[in-house]
């Protein structure tokens, strides 16, 4: 006898309804609004609703629950990345570490999704997103890894992206909460955090070395020589298969 097989939930594998008066795209860019603006402890239908001068039934048209409005939503941001076109495959570390660097700053501007990555449902099935991996599987592609070994370089990278991006967001979400700028914040905690390294003669040796240094410009030249040396790997790795 046939048995009748459960459909997995997710917004990507169900039809896209179509309204005049409040489309799903509409209701998408302001729910990125609302959750740039107030984070996802905010994020409700009944508060979008609102926002949209529309009741929460209206939503539930388009969209069948919050689970479903978030794998829409980080579909929309991955929609800002940039990935540059495979191009000549002696270039692909310079396209793959703009790719990467286009993701942070996208996890930066949106600090919300990091909480919510690989979370909620089919987010790898949203245009973007997969708009987004054929891309960057064309460039390792065309660097000489072979279709597996692409799929896999790709996602290491992605992997120390969102690593990295998720404590930096959680750290300048902080910050932000605290009324302060970054400068403001660092110079306020240096005093603290240099009289409990006097045991320490090498975090002493640390802190000292970044007393003048602008901290975006810490976090990014960190950000970046994590990259490289991932990058490295991989150059490595196709060296000895002959990529």
């Amino acid at each position: 006898m046939p048995t009748d097989e459960k459909q997995i939930a997710s917004v990507w594998t169900r039809p896209h309804r179509q309204r005049e008066q409040l489309s799903r795209e509409q209701i998408v860019s302001e729910a990125v609004r609302l959750l740039d603006a107030e984070g996802l402890e905010a994020l409700s239908m009944r508060k979008l609703g609102t926002r949209l001068d529309a009741g929460a039934t209206s939503l539930y048209r388009h969209v069948a629950n919050k689970d479903e409005l978030i794998e829409l939503v980080v579909d929309e941001v991955y929609g800002e990345l940039e990935v540059p076109d495979a191009g000549d495959p002696s270039h692909w570390r310079t396209a793959a570490g703009g790719s990467a660097h286009s993701l942070r700053s996208m996890i930066l501007r949106h600090p919300w999704i990091a909480s919510v990555l690989g979370q909620v449902g089919l987010v790898h099935l949203g245009p973007n997103v997969m708009r987004m991996s054929d891309r960057l599987l064309a460039v390792f592609g065309a660097a000489g890894f072979a279709t597996d070994e692409a799929d896999q370089a790709m996602s290491t990278v992605i992997a120390y992206v969102i690593g990295m991006t998720t404590s930096e967001a959680a750290y300048l979400s902080m910050i932000a909460r605290s009324g302060q700028s970054e400068q403001e914040w660092m110079q306020s905690l240096r005093p603290a955090a240099e009289q409990a390294a006097q045991p320490y003669p090498r975090l002493q040796e640390g802190y000292a070395s970044q007393r003048n240094k602008d901290p975006q410009k810490i976090r990014e030249d960190n950000f970046d020589y994590g990259l490289q040396r991932v990058l490295d790997g991989l150059e490595t790795r196709l060296g000895r298969t002959g990529g």
